[in-house]
């Protein structure tokens, strides 16, 4: 049986490799208890060595803070143009579609190509600016309170409208990808509009860069097992693929 000083390094060297680890996996693998091993998580995290999160552990701060769209859109920017070029290739002529707020959902939206015809529901305003001039496309934007940090729209008014439709697919971003918790955003009101274009959409798909596993926001859109498809980058660990893939989620790496 490892030492204390031995069982912190496997550790540090497995969050390394993964980003993320699993209590219950690690009692296995060391064959120590789940207090053990809670207690060496501690440890490491009063080092600010990890960050501790339900059920395991990530090497990346699982709190997410919000930006203004205009900052978040230079975060990740070729990560999220590969993963928006992925997503146009799942459109099909005639698609209704809900789009929500989100950078990587801007650079979806500017690969989509001219000539398709759409019917595009969204929250977002700087995506039906981007998608107005285009004759194939049809735009309703929804209404309501306007969120300035997203440019994106939230409340009753905008769930109310929502009511009026149902959407082949529904585009979502968020901030934060927990394997416990689910998904998140920073801000409770986006988040419960989100769960609205689940309740009426016949598929969901996430398309976010892998800096958004291992995070949490303040507001909880759904859990995993919600949602159909996820489509991000190479930065993604297998072990979360693993975990997603077991859950029924189709995950596209770009």
């Amino acid at each position: 049986m490892m030492n204390l000083a031995e069982r912190h390094q496997f550790i540090l060297n497995r969050i390394q490799k993964d980003q993320y680890i699993n209590v219950v996996e690690l009692c296995k693998e060391l064959k120590v208890s789940s207090v053990t091993i809670r207690k060496d998580l501690k440890l490491l995290e009063d080092k600010n060595l990890l960050f501790r999160t339900h059920g395991g552990a990530t090497v990346n701060n699982p709190y997410t803070v919000d930006r203004p769209v205009n900052e978040k859109e230079k975060i990740q920017s070729s990560e999220k143009n590969k993963i928006g070029l992925a997503a146009v290739q799942l459109l099909k002529e005639n698609d209704s579609i809900v789009i929500a707020s989100g950078t990587t959902l801007l650079y979806f939206v500017k690969n989509i190509p001219s000539g398709l015809n759409l019917t595009v529901v969204t929250s977002a305003l700087n995506i039906a600016l981007e998608l107005v001039s285009e004759p194939s496309v049809e735009v309703i934007q929804l209404g309501g309170l306007m969120r300035k940090s997203s440019s994106s729209v939230m409340g009753t008014y905008a769930e109310q409208i929502l009511q009026d439709f149902y959407f082949n697919t529904l585009f979502l971003g968020v901030d934060g990808i927990d394997l416990d918790y689910g998904l998140t955003t920073t801000n409770a009101m986006e988040a419960h509009l989100n769960r609205k274009m689940i309740n009426v959409s016949q598929k969901t798909i996430v398309l976010a860069d892998s800096t958004k596993f291992g995070k949490r926001g303040f507001g909880k859109i759904c859990g995993l097992e919600d949602i159909d498809h996820i489509i991000t980058d190479k930065g993604i660990s297998q072990q979360i693929v693993n975990h997603l893939e077991g859950l029924g989620v189709t995950v596209t790496i770009v």
